[in-house]
């Protein structure tokens, strides 16, 4: 009898990086919290996580983010006043983010030494199933939550799964890029990844993005690993070992992705958002083409 794969209930939110390609923005207010249009980056991943059936995220954060933590929790005096003044229609979205019980923990990264530390950070919380990774300032606007395609993915395969999309034309050089046994629709199977290789030495043109769905048989694999670039422990080293006993599968997913920690992505993410919103998209349409 064919073993059940797990479904996929946990994601990890790696959320303690200092934000250095968005300063000064990030200077006093962590990246992710940055704003897209009418609320915070961050709220627009868990509404995604929560569309694509996460019960657990797990927000591995740094010193001085408490700000955070604090955004999903109640506001008692802002929710009373907007309660006393009758402003219904605001007051449900300032609750809209807030979880249920047991929704969300909090896990401290005490030094900024990679991502693969900050996912190691959750293994305890993780315990023995699948688990997604979200990097929190990508952000990935699809008909379908970008992350609810990789879990559908890993419910095909059983295995890891990686997101990944074409790179800019030229620009190969700039990316982690993945290689894979032949290319045939949208799933693949990976053979390996490069960090930035050279123009012309690229295996394809796709680089990893910012969804990853993750079997535990990381978490070993990242206790022993070695610092990489940036003398950081890195989450691609510690994939490219699994990769070698385990399958790896790379997703080109069907969407639109926005790099938040950059400053022209954070702008692409605010017009872009902006124009969909159901409730205010006439009125940034209209403020914004005068601009162009």
């Amino acid at each position: 009898m064919t073993k059940p794969i797990p479904r996929v209930r946990k994601a990890v939110l790696p959320v303690a990086g200092l934000g250095t390609r968005v300063l000064p923005a990030a200077k006093t207010t962590p990246k992710n919290m940055l704003n897209v249009f009418d609320r915070p980056i961050l709220s627009h991943i868990v509404e995604e996580a929560r569309a694509s059936g996460i019960e657990h995220m797990i927000f591995v954060v740094g010193r001085g983010q408490t700000s955070i933590e604090d955004y999903f929790d109640h506001a008692y005096e802002v929710e009373a006043i907007l309660k006393a003044k009758g402003k219904d229609d605001i007051l449900t979205s300032v609750v809209a983010d807030l979880p249920k019980p047991g929704e969300m923990s909090f896990v401290r990264q005490m030094a900024p030494l990679g991502l693969g530390h900050a996912v190691f950070c959750a293994r305890d919380l993780i315990g023995d199933e699948p688990f997604a990774v979200i990097l929190a300032d990508m952000l990935m606007m699809a008909d379908k939550p970008a992350l609810k395609q990789a879990i559908e993915a890993h419910e095909q395969t059983g295995g890891n799964v990686v997101v990944v999309e074409p790179a800019p034309e030229g620009e190969t050089h700039k990316y982690g890029i993945v290689a894979l046994d032949g290319r045939e629709g949208r799933l693949n199977r990976m053979t390996g990844m490069v960090e930035k290789p050279p123009l012309g030495t690229e295996p394809s043109n796709l680089f990893i993005s910012g969804r990853y769905v993750l079997t535990p048989d990381i978490f070993p694999l990242l206790a022993d690993q070695q610092t990489g670039a940036g003398g950081e422990i890195q989450l691609t080293d510690a994939m490219a070992r699994l990769m070698k006993v385990k399958d790896f599968h790379a997703l080109e997913y069907e969407g639109t992705t926005f790099d938040c920690g950059d400053p022209v992505g954070l702008l692409r993410a605010n017009v872009a958002y902006g124009l969909k919103h159901s409730g205010l998209g006439d009125a940034a349409r209209a403020a914004i083409t005068p601009l162009l």
